[in-house]
This record gives C-alpha cells, structure tokens and sequence, in this order.
C-alpha cells in the first residue's frame, strides 16, 4: 500500500460537505434567479473551482505510476462518494482504463462549477464529437460515429434480408 494512501482517504473523507443549507433565509428574488439560471445556459464561467469548494487539491495526490489498481479504484470510490455530498457527480465511460479515470476525477478539482442545493451537477466530457473526443478509443460514442447509415437514415442492414 502506498505510504500516503490512508492519508488521502482521510483527506477525502474530511472534505465530504458537512452541512447542507436548507432553505436560503432570505428568499431569491425572480430576478436574480432569472441571472443565475441565464448565466448557466449561456456557457458563463463558474466562479470557484471544485477543489475551491471541497478544499482538496490535484497537487495532493500521488501520480497514477506510484499507485495499483486497487489503490486507484478505491481513492475514485471515495473521491465520489465526497462529490456525491456536494450533489456533484462526474460522467466517464465504463471501460475508461483506471489510471485515466484516476486523473480525470483528480482534474476535477481544478474544474469551475457551481454549488447547488437541489438537484445535482455533473462533469460531463461528452461533446458528441466522437474524432474529438478526450477519451479516444474509449469514448462511448465511437461506435455511432464509425456505424454507416444508409441515405433513408437507417442504419446498414447487418445482415437482414430487406
């Protein structure tokens, strides 16, 4: 086991968000909110990065190489059940190899979003683009991109006879 791994675990652990605010005391006039909601469909920027909010750093954990597997997988379990807390979630193909998934949860620190109390946030990688894709050969949309489709919109017979 790698010497600072049950420090990290720690450090994870502690950043879990302690207290969920139940209803703001002064109510959000419709405007404001109106701001708020049209800055996000807008693309703007989110002030605070992730790590700003839960207070743990990318700079803090060991590089993939001086990790197993197993050590991967459980810091990602427990990094996500902390992101959970913070009704944040984190999008990444299933066959992702787990080094890479390892340093995309690490990279969301370093993401800017926006904190909700409702509902839930998610890092999402998934342009549609599939050429372009961050994840390569492992993007889940590769498979669409590379399937033909005949001119009427359907995809090749595979194999039926009509």
């Amino acid at each position: 086991m790698h010497p600072y791994l049950p420090h990290l675990l720690a450090d994870i652990k502690a950043a879990h968000r302690q207290e969920i605010p139940l209803e703001q005391e002064q109510l959000q006039i419709f405007e404001e909110e109106m701001e708020e909601i049209e800055k996000w469909v807008n693309g703007e920027d989110a002030e605070y990065t992730f790590g700003y909010y839960c207070g743990l750093e990318s700079e803090n954990f060991p590089p993939a190489g001086q990790l197993t597997d197993d050590e991967m997988i459980t810091i990602r379990k427990d990094f996500e059940n902390m992101m959970y807390s913070w009704n944040h979630g984190i999008s990444l193909p299933g066959k992702l190899p787990v080094a890479f998934a390892y340093k995309m949860i690490m990279d969301s620190l370093n993401m800017k979003t926006s904190i909700v109390n409702s509902g839930s946030m998610h890092f999402d990688f998934c342009s549609g683009y599939a050429p372009g894709c961050i994840f390569k050969e492992y993007c889940p949309c590769l498979e669409f991109w590379n399937t033909p489709i005949d001119i009427d919109g359907s995809k090749e017979n595979n194999g039926i006879p009509f």
